[in-house]
């Protein structure tokens, strides 16, 4: 065989490797099982940013009621405009807890204003078979089932004993 030859078919074995890692390199990858979620989450909160003026969450939890009656409040998660807790029952998760900033999301605040129910003389609302809420001035006061056992009325009963007086002189 010539050295030309050799040239040729080594050049020509260099080409095809070239693109086949080429096209191998830019060939998109099928979406890892964490990638979905990140791009809902970052969809959701876009346009979401909270309010300057919004209460800190820490501001909240004195609010919350105290434990009692076999049930634990164990809080999970607390930001600027919101706190949330579980509420447990023999160490089992049966609703959430939950006051919000409505500053930051105007329309939530604005949705009680055709409500015909109230809980504690503030205007109240269900949604779905799981969550009710009360608006008190600004703030949106929340009890969501976790579990069958706990029903619209033990949702009505525990948002009655957040401190809603104190809530309501929040500024």
């Amino acid at each position: 065989m010539s050295f030309p030859r050799i040239r040729r078919i080594l050049a020509a074995l260099l080409l095809s490797l070239l693109l086949i890692t080429s096209t191998t390199a830019c060939a998109t990858k099928a979406p890892g099982r964490f990638d979905t979620a990140q791009q809902e989450s970052s969809r959701q909160r876009s346009g979401q940013a909270v309010a300057k003026n919004a209460t800190q969450g820490s501001e909240f939890n004195k609010l919350f009621p105290s434990d009692g009656g076999g049930y634990d409040v164990v809080f999970t998660q607390e930001k600027k405009g919101f706190s949330e807790a579980n509420l447990k029952k023999d160490g089992k998760v049966v609703a959430q807890l939950a006051v919000s900033d409505t500053t930051s999301t105007p329309t939530t605040a604005k949705s009680y204003s055709n409500s015909t129910k109230t809980i504690a003389g503030y205007p109240a609302k269900t949604l779905g078979k799981t969550k009710t809420s009360i608006l008190v001035g600004k703030y949106q006061v929340s009890a969501i089932s976790k579990d069958p056992s706990f029903t619209e009325s033990d949702r009505e009963a525990w948002l009655q004993k957040f401190n809603l007086a104190g809530l309501s002189r929040l500024k």
